[in-house]
């Protein structure tokens, strides 16, 4: 019989997961993906470890959704007006974020070699995702006319996200406002208008 009760388990359970989230992420900012393990989060959360594996094979799993959970809290699509002013705000969000979770991101990376089967998690989840958010917003530039409707937006995104890699790999200069300034300047001036059409001018 259903009566528009809710279940006693089901707040708990949801209350748990976000623990468990929280825990895995605050463990990972401690300790590092090297140091993680499914027993060290289970004592922050103050779960049981049957409780995690519950929902996950894996402390990559767990480091994976913990990452995904503060994602997408901390970097929401800018509609600033125009395409420069977008990806101005979305890159020092992302850099921001990026200073906490580098080693988050260097785990999961270093994992994804290791296990084929967690490439596609970590591509499809979460790479994905960045990639898409940054879509959105080159999808509105063209709408706007700032960008051709025929160029080639997978390759704006792997200018964008190409430095972002490549600074977090070897840090060797700076992910920060003016790194994200700077990105943000060179991709409006690549993307310039002629007339009625644009674009991606290549030097």
């Amino acid at each position: 019989m259903t009566d528009g009760t809710r279940r006693p388990g089901r707040p708990r359970s949801e209350a748990a997961r976000l623990a468990i989230l929280k825990a895995a992420h605050d463990e990972l900012l401690e300790r590092g993906y090297g140091e993680l393990t499914m027993e060290g989060i289970a004592a922050r959360a103050g779960v049981g470890k049957q409780t995690i594996y519950r929902w996950w094979r894996s402390k990559a799993e767990v480091a994976l959704d913990a990452l995904l959970n503060v994602a997408s809290k901390g970097i929401p699509i800018p509609d600033e007006g125009t395409l420069e002013a977008d990806l101005r705000v979305f890159l020092r969000r992302t850099f921001d974020m990026q200073e906490g979770a580098r080693p988050v991101l260097m785990g999961l990376l270093a994992q994804s070699l290791l296990d084929p089967g967690f490439a596609d998690a970590f591509s499809d989840r979460f790479l994905a995702g960045r990639r898409a958010a940054l879509h959105a917003m080159l999808d509105r530039a063209v709408d706007r006319g700032e960008i051709s409707a025929d160029e080639d937006l997978g390759l704006l995104q792997d200018m964008v996200y190409g430095v972002l890699w490549y600074r977090m790999l070897f840090q060797h200069a700076a992910l920060n406002d003016e790194t994200a300034e700077a990105i943000a300047s060179l991709i409006a001036r690549a993307t310039v208008r002629y007339g009625n059409n644009c674009t991606v001018r290549t030097v």
